[in-house]
């Protein structure tokens, strides 16, 4: 019985802090969560040991892709031993969320983060953003040659000048998005295009590769590789550079990274409490202050100062909730891109 004392005085402590912080209920004691996580795994790990210093709730966290995660999640359904889901871009997120899975996030978590940064429907919430940029080699182009939209290199002209990752989540979010704001035809007849124009790579960090050999002349990706690249030897980018469409253009498309609470988990408060700890100011804190390079959509908190403002990249509006990752990965299938 006396060697019991210390870690049930030491637990007893740990749960006054956290209903002093407001993190539990009176009714609950801290318990460890499992995490399935598709965002960056050294931002989340980040994220999850921040958290357990903080709290004393231990995260496990199982890594994997969006797609991969979110019809994992799906398949499980309320067996599943997931607490939380995170991920890199949000049509994962939609994917569960059109099964039902979600528990609403808390109001205090949705209040942290900015409305355009997360759907309106409130059943997950937005955790960390990245824009769309297109990526050029200096050599190869100059700004008076640059697309004024993203929707211009389905022109004749740019056939062969530019590359993507058509098999990767981070492009589909794209097409996701030029198919949420310009329609279903529109966005298939731009696919045929870019399957006549674009020279396909495996991945973004491929794309910024091949731009930054002359390989090709641009490409279509995420604006976090470039910055991520400088800050270790600069090999892979330093003959690039990024071009902000902005104007709401489809191309200035900024994609949500998700994080929501599934409904069957049995640690409902502390899985709340990690996803309220992340878009808080100290959670967020992370992003403005790490290594990721993506943008931070707490209120009241900057990104790294490296980046364009995310105000500044006069992003088109689109609710994250309603992108349909299926219809466009059907939409590059008959395009011949899948």
């Amino acid at each position: 019985m006396s060697a019991r004392i210390p870690s049930l005085f030491k637990k007893a402590l740990l749960t006054t802090a956290l209903l002093s912080a407001g993190v539990v209920s009176a009714a609950t004691s801290p318990e460890g969560i499992v995490v399935y996580n598709a965002q960056h795994e050294s931002l989340t790990k980040a994220w999850a040991e921040g958290f357990t210093q903080e709290t004393g709730i231990p995260v496990t966290l199982r890594n994997g892709a969006d797609t991969e995660m979110g019809n994992q999640l799906v398949q499980e359904g309320a067996s599943s031993p997931a607490d939380v889901f995170l991920t890199e871009n949000s049509p994962a997120m939609v994917l569960v969320d059109n099964a039902g899975l979600f528990a609403p996030v808390a109001p205090g978590t949705l209040e942290q983060v900015g409305a355009p940064y997360r759907p309106a429907h409130g059943k997950w919430v937005g955790i960390a953003a990245r824009s769309t940029v297109f990526v050029y080699n200096k050599d190869k182009l100059k700004e008076v040659d640059l697309p004024k939209s993203i929707v211009d290199l389905a022109e004749p002209s740019w056939k062969g000048r530019w590359g993507a990752s058509p098999a990767g989540a981070d492009f589909q979010a794209i097409v996701s998005a030029i198919l949420e704001l310009k329609g279903e035809k529109a966005t298939l007849d731009w696919l045929k295009a870019m399957k006549t124009n674009a020279t396909a790579y495996r991945g973004n960090s491929a794309v910024l590769k091949a731009v930054n050999a002359g390989q090709i002349d641009s490409g279509v990706i995420y604006h976090y590789y470039s910055f991520v690249d400088q800050t270790k030897t600069g090999e892979n980018s330093k003959n690039t550079a990024l071009h902000y469409f902005k104007h709401k253009d489809p191309g200035a498309f900024v994609s949500l990274s998700g994080g929501g609470v599934l409904a069957s988990s049995k640690h409902q408060e502390e899985a709340q409490a990690f996803l309220k700890w992340i878009t808080s100011k100290d959670g967020q804190a992370i992003l403005k202050d790490g290594k990721s390079f993506e943008y931070a959509v707490g209120k009241g908190v900057a990104s790294n100062p490296k980046l364009v403002p995310l105000d500044q990249l006069d992003a088109p509006a689109v609710d994250a909730s309603r992108l349909n990752s299926k219809k466009s990965v059907e939409l590059m299938t008959q395009a011949g891109l899948l």
